[in-house]
């Protein structure tokens, strides 16, 4: 789309796994606003406390890919065991996926299916509820709900191959 993108998770995610919202939210909220400096960029995931700290003032337009639970929970099994088995290095760090941590759900937070399944509705309701706060009224919110809405807008910008 002629922006840079900005990757959240590569912000935040150090070598280790350390997460910068977890040990230094002051610095990841400085990366944040670097990253996002310019005159336009795209960002791509959530970290709604920080990305609110650092460039929601700024923002043109969110747009809400508002995908079923089943289907986010598929996709992050598909692409864990992508990531597994090419041992994907991510985000310019030595950090790989661990196929068996996303399974693990006992383990709490650790399990990327656990995350999905227990902050389904929160991130719905962040959402919503900025919409009508005062402060993000020069936010346009545009919200794609189902697969088939998303792949239609995909379409429509011209970003399906």
């Amino acid at each position: 789309m002629g922006s840079p993108c900005v990757e959240l998770d590569g912000i935040n995610w150090l070598p280790g796994w350390v997460g910068l919202d977890k040990t230094d939210p002051d610095e990841l909220i400085k990366r944040l606003k670097a990253a996002t400096a310019g005159e336009s960029w795209i960002t791509v995931g959530s970290y709604t406390r920080y990305a609110q700290a650092a460039f929601w003032p700024r923002l043109d337009s969110i747009i809400f890919l508002d995908l079923p639970r089943w289907r986010l929970i598929l996709r992050v099994i598909r692409r864990s065991w992508k990531r597994w088995r090419s041992q994907e290095q991510l985000w310019a760090t030595t950090n790989t996926e661990s196929f068996w941590k996303t399974l693990s759900v006992w383990r709490g937070e650790e399990s990327l299916i656990w995350w999905i399944w227990n902050n389904f509705e929160k991130r719905q309701r962040q959402v919503e509820d900025a919409k009508v706060d005062p402060q993000w009224q020069h936010v346009r919110f545009v919200h794609v709900k189902g697969t088939k809405a998303v792949e239609a807008s995909r379409r429509s910008l011209g970003l399906l191959k």
